[in-house]
Order: C-alpha cells, then sequence, then structure tokens
C-alpha cells in the first residue's frame, strides 16, 4: 500500500504535468526545420525512449549534419515557450495534499534542466510539497539514474521505504537502478500497453493512487 511508504520519489513530465501534446508539438517543429516527416502522438508514444538521442535518430535525424545539442537547444526553446499553457495530471493537487498530511514526504526526480524543474515548480505553486527537486545540470536529457543515485545517498533513507512514481520504462529503470519500488501512471509519454511490460503496477490516473 502507497501509505506504508515513507518517502514518494516523483517523476515530473507526464506524470505531475500534463505537457505530452506541447511535447509532440515540439517535437514535430524539430522534424519540419530538418524537412522530415511530422509524427502523430501514437508514434511518439510508441517511439519515445531514454536516452533520448537514440529516440529523435529513429524519427530520421543525422547528427553529423546538426549536433544533438543544437537540436535540445531548438526543442527546448519551443517547450520553454508553450509550457505554462500546460496544466498538471488529473489528481495530482489532491494526492499531493493527502500524501503530505499522512506525513510522508516527498521528492522530484526529473529528466528536465534543474533551473526548468525550479521554474514550474514555483509557478504552479507546489514548493510546499516537496522535501527536494532534482533535475538535471543540461538540457540533454540522457537520463536519471545517476542523478537518482546522488539523491538517494544523501536521502538518509532506505530504498525499501522509497516509492518511485513515474509514466515511461526509463522511470522503472532508475527505481531498478536504485533498489525502490516503482508504480508507472498510463498519463504521460508511454501507454499503458508498453509500461504493463515492465512488470510494475500501472494505474490509469493518480486518483487510483491511494
Amino acid at each position: 500500500m502507497i501509505l506504508d511508504y515513507k518517502h514518494i520519489l516523483w517523476d515530473w513530465n507526464g506524470t505531475l504535468i500534463n505537457d505530452l501534446d506541447l511535447v509532440v508539438a515540439a517535437v514535430n517543429g524539430t522534424l519540419r526545420t530538418r524537412r522530415l516527416p511530422e509524427i502523430s502522438t501514437d508514434t511518439y508514444l510508441s517511439l519515445f525512449d531514454f536516452p533520448v538521442i537514440s529516440f529523435y535518430e529513429k524519427l530520421g535525424f543525422d547528427y553529423s549534419k546538426t549536433s544533438f545539442e543544437a537540436h535540445s537547444e531548438e526543442y527546448h526553446f519551443a517547450y520553454e515557450k508553450g509550457w505554462r499553457a500546460c496544466a498538471l495530471c488529473d489528481g495530482v493537487a489532491t494526492t499531493l495534499k493527502k500524501v503530505q498530511a499522512r506525513g510522508i514526504t516527498q521528492s522530484i526526480l526529473s529528466a528536465s534542466p534543474q533551473w526548468m524543474l525550479e521554474t514550474c515548480i514555483d509557478y504552479f505553486n507546489l514548493q510546499s510539497y516537496f522535501n527536494g527537486l532534482v533535475g538535471q545540470q543540461n538540457n540533454l536529457a540522457h537520463g536519471k539514474i545517476e542523478t537518482g543515485k546522488q539523491w538517494l545517498k544523501q536521502s538518509n533513507l532506505k530504498p525499501e521505504e522509497i516509492v518511485f512514481i513515474g509514466d515511461t520504462l526509463h522511470d522503472h529503470e532508475v527505481a531498478q537502478a536504485l533498489g525502490v519500488t516503482c508504480i508507472l501512471v498510463a498519463t504521460g509519454h508511454h501507454p499503458r500497453r508498453k509500461l504493463e511490460k515492465s512488470g510494475a503496477t500501472v494505474i490509469n490516473s493518480l486518483n487510483e493512487l491511494l
């Protein structure tokens, strides 16, 4: 039961913020720039994975012509212009309040750059719910395993006291690397049929979590 844990480690994109449509639009913008075919949301959900550079290579990006760093800047520019129009995922506010009321501490581990994560949390006025915000020191989205391990070492928590809640198979990989329980929510960047392959518990929305 979720309330048996001492700490919840949350993913951000697709788990707490509903940014799927914005991400697909930003990806398609970078495809148009390179005169590559745009993709549907279903195609995105089917192909998206970490490290993100591999996902773009599947879409036809040739990094011998343009660096991945330059592409990442282009993508993030589009994302930064639009994220304030995104809403929190269904059930976020209620869930965070109930978890906090039970005395369970919470943190976020995100593939987003640290400054972007902090800006988003401030914008949605969620600061009071989280003990820590752990983002990345760049915008290349290589993954979260190493930053997750660093967070765990500094947390004074045991792996068995933590549950990690995310929306992708990479979140399950992170949970395995940290030795913590994983719950996946089918509201974000991987569809339920894909998440179920992990063997982790999968829920349809955060309204089911408690």
